[in-house]
């Protein structure tokens, strides 16, 4: 229950934001890029120190850690619900990401404290993934009526009752081990350099334009801080990202096919909470309300998904799922300012369904392809890899959709959904390529993946 609450609160977090964007913006005066920072902001930092996130619970306690990053999430979300300018927001955003960073894998190892039974060990683990997707895809509903009934404040000071009921019940949770674990403090500086020197360039080259002092300097930042990185990981004794891991073929496809697919999903959220407000004019509830139907559909998927993988194989449902979520990209091209909702609310069911199809096929053919002792640098490279996309994805597409003045421009909505169909078309070609290569046995195939893991 802990593990699940928790969780729960930071994926809300991630989306629910979205629908109060257009509030924040009239309150606090900031532009279109203040408004990608303030998603952005939190995204970043839940990327970046996830790679190394898992070491320090390991080697604080997952429960001591998950009481840390509880503690930092509460506070920071009661400065967001404080803030008095853009400037303060996106810092107490920061805070949130770098907090949530800490409470994701240690929530994963307390689960793992909790069950010592792997068949009820499973059967929490599938709860609490559900219970992240429902909560990703319920996020711009609750946004939107918090938004509308209490204002964009609420949306941050929700997270204070439930950060208190969390802490209340770790008081009740058994203490967690230590274990010695080496930290990569050199290779996660220069992870969140390169991250967020990137995406400054992206949001401010769209808005200050390419040739401006401070995204040259952003730009030379992260050219500069991706190879350190890379040579920082090729030294270090215990790396974040074991560079032999990123030569299995097992664990760079899906890495590839993660960070498309949040692109597509988290970008399209973004634009559709702006096009539902700025350019249909509907109240916070209301646009809340049209991602009802992709969050029913998202779950329904998420539980449709194992069972499919197992009838089926993990490899049809991962390329069913991507051709799917491509095709809702394109599929979302005719929308325009007179069309009908309820076309709106039909043609997002595409997305909801690929995306939730895709994903837990997807992690557990990365889980499959590593080591026992690697699984969680796996899974925290994965998701990492994933919230990276989705950062970018904001970063790109609110630069796109930015009209004069910072309005909404409906030809920006079309390009950003053409690049990301057109980059989940090329991941579903690569992904069948790679499939159609794979020799896989016979007695092999219904698992959907073949090869040794190599360390």
């Amino acid at each position: 229950m802990v593990s699940l609450l928790g969780f729960t609160v930071i994926t809300v977090d991630v989306s629910a934001v979205t629908l109060a964007l257009p509030a924040i913006r009239s309150s606090l005066h900031g532009g279109m890029a203040g408004l990608q920072w303030i998603v952005d902001a939190y995204t970043l930092m839940f990327a970046a120190l996830m790679l190394s996130a898992g070491a320090l619970a390991d080697r604080a306690g997952a429960r001591r850690a998950y009481t840390v990053g509880v503690a930092l999430f509460t506070l920071a979300s009661l400065g967001c619900a404080l803030a008095p300018g853009i400037g303060w927001l996106i810092g107490a955003r920061i805070a949130q990401g770098a907090a949530a960073a800490v409470m994701m894998p240690a929530s994963l190892a307390l689960l793992r404290q909790a069950y010592e039974d792997p068949a009820r060990r499973a059967r929490a683990l599938a709860l609490w993934t559900v219970g992240g997707s429902v909560a990703l895809a319920a996020g711009p509903v609750l946004g939107g009526l918090l938004t509308e009934t209490a204002g964009w404040r609420a949306v941050f000071l929700l997270n204070l009752p439930l950060g208190a009921v969390v802490l209340a019940l770790l008081t009740r949770t058994a203490p967690s081990p230590r274990r010695p674990r080496p930290l990569d403090p050199a290779g996660q500086v220069t992870a969140v350099l390169a991250l967020a020197a990137l995406t400054f360039a992206v949001i401010e080259g769209g808005h200050a334009g390419w040739s401006a002092p401070s995204v040259a300097g952003a730009s030379a930042v992260a050219v500069l801080a991706g190879p350190a990185f890379a040579a920082v990981e090729r030294r270090h004794p215990a790396p974040m990202v074991p560079p032999a891991m990123l030569r299995q073929r097992g664990v760079v496809l899906p890495l590839v096919i993660g960070f498309a697919a949040n692109a597509g999903f988290y970008g399209v959220v973004f634009l559709l909470g702006l096009y539902y407000q700025q350019l249909r004019g509907m109240p916070g509830t209301e646009a809340g309300l049209m991602f009802v139907p992709l969050a029913a559909v998202i779950t329904a998927a998420n539980l449709l998904s194992p069972r499919l993988a197992e009838r089926l194989g993990r490899r049809p449902v991962i390329l069913v799922g991507q051709a799917v979520l491509a095709v809702a990209m394109f599929a979302l091209l005719p929308l325009g300012e007179g069309t009908p909702m309820w076309r709106v609310v039909f043609l997002l069911v595409p997305m909801g369904l690929g995306g939730a199809l895709a994903m837990p096929a997807l992690t557990a053919l990365l889980m499959d392809a590593v080591p026992a002792h690697r699984a969680g640098t796996a899974s925290g490279l994965f998701n990492a890899v994933r919230q990276t996309g989705g950062a970018l994805s904001v970063a790109v597409f609110g630069t796109l959709v930015a009209g004069p003045g910072d309005t909404f421009s409906l030809p920006g909505l079309r390009a950003s959904l053409v690049v990301a169909g057109t980059a989940l078309c090329a991941t579903t070609l690569l992904t069948a390529w790679v499939f159609a290569r794979e020799r896989v046995p016979a007695a092999s195939r219904r698992a959907g993946w073949t090869g040794r893991p190599r360390d």
